[in-house]
């Protein structure tokens, strides 16, 4: 008896997963055939990312190698030295230095630069005048479109030696402040620019998480006596909270990947000591003077594992005491 009744219940059990099956099988078909043309779009990002971002990931082995430029990474003469290029950098005595520059630059970037388009883009949305709203949006989304290259070139002109702003103080009977040639200057100018940068740019992804906020909700919190103030931090804000939850997580996770053009622009012989970080560091080891790459590619390695890191702590802590998270 007990034979039977288990033959029956597998039999049941197989039966519906095959309906299962048929109705995924059949729902995925359904989905495919009405979104095949949005599917098409994505064909090419999905190339070009496997092309740039998956296939050179090859390349990482090359920090356990002694590798010279034009040598096989794969081949019967590759050199294989495991750790040591890491040993090499943990033991440089530029390391704490690189270390100490890289989180300093992006993390006073970040507690200015995160915070920021999320006020810019509430006090946008919360503005009466709409033409204003949007000339003031275009004002603030033009420095975006600037390259670093005419940036840097009017950080010269501005706060250079003979720049406007030491004609100024010149003009008033002070001193020239070389901006470029004193290490405390550096930082500064190098976030503030960044800011006013792409602050406008950033604000863009809240706008439109604001827009979808329903006027009724305003129209009620009025009603019942709440101000601006009030209904931006209990209305406008909460609708939100989810998408400032994500780019959190996903800014600490880039947060010591600061890139090496801006810094290189900026840098001279009299802020070097604190413009130095890990990027402009793998660039001239990689490639310039006479190239390590193996080396060079050890150190980037070492800092993209330091992201990868703060990635997965921010997601935990994120998905622990709220329900956003990336995975």
């Amino acid at each position: 008896m007990e034979k039977i009744v288990q033959s029956v219940a597998e039999e049941t059990a197989a039966a519906t997963e095959r309906k299962k099956s048929k109705f995924a099988n059949g729902k995925f078909a359904r989905n495919f055939k009405s979104n095949w043309t949005y599917l098409l779009f994505l064909i090419p990002a999905v190339v070009v990312t496997f092309v740039f971002a998956y296939i050179p990931i090859y390349g990482i082995l090359i920090a356990f190698q002694d590798y010279m430029p034009g040598d096989s990474i794969m081949g019967a003469n590759t050199i294989w030295v495991g750790f040591d290029n890491f040993t090499r950098f943990f033991n440089d005595y530029m390391f704490w230095s690189l270390m100490g520059n890289t989180f300093l630059l992006c993390i006073l970037g970040f507690l200015i630069g995160f915070p920021l388009p999320i006020l810019v883009a509430l006090m946008l949305h919360s503005t009466k005048n709409k033409k204003l709203s949007k000339f003031l949006q275009t004002v603030f989304n033009g420095p975006h479109f600037i390259s670093l290259v005419v940036l840097v070139g009017m950080l010269y002109l501005f706060f250079g030696r003979y720049g406007l702003v030491n004609n100024i103080i010149d003009a008033v009977g002070g001193d020239r402040y070389s901006f470029f040639l004193e290490s405390k200057a550096f930082r500064p100018l190098y976030i503030l620019s960044s800011n006013w940068q792409d602050f406008g740019w950033s604000s863009i992804i809240y706008l439109a998480a604001l827009s979808g906020v329903d006027p009724a909700q305003h129209e009620a919190a009025t009603l019942d006596g709440a101000s601006r103030f009030q209904r931006i931090l209990h209305v406008d804000f909460p609708a939100i909270s989810s998408i400032v939850s994500i780019m959190l997580i996903m800014s600490i996770g880039g947060l010591m990947g600061v890139g090496y053009e801006k810094v290189l622009l900026m840098q001279t012989d009299g802020n070097i000591d604190t413009s130095e970080i890990i990027s402009t560091y793998v660039y001239k080891k990689g490639l310039t003077g006479l190239p390590d790459q193996g080396y060079a590619t050890a150190v980037g390695l070492f800092n993209s594992v330091i992201n990868l890191a703060l990635l997965f702590i921010a997601n935990t802590i994120s998905k622990r005491f709220s329900e956003n998270s990336l995975f």
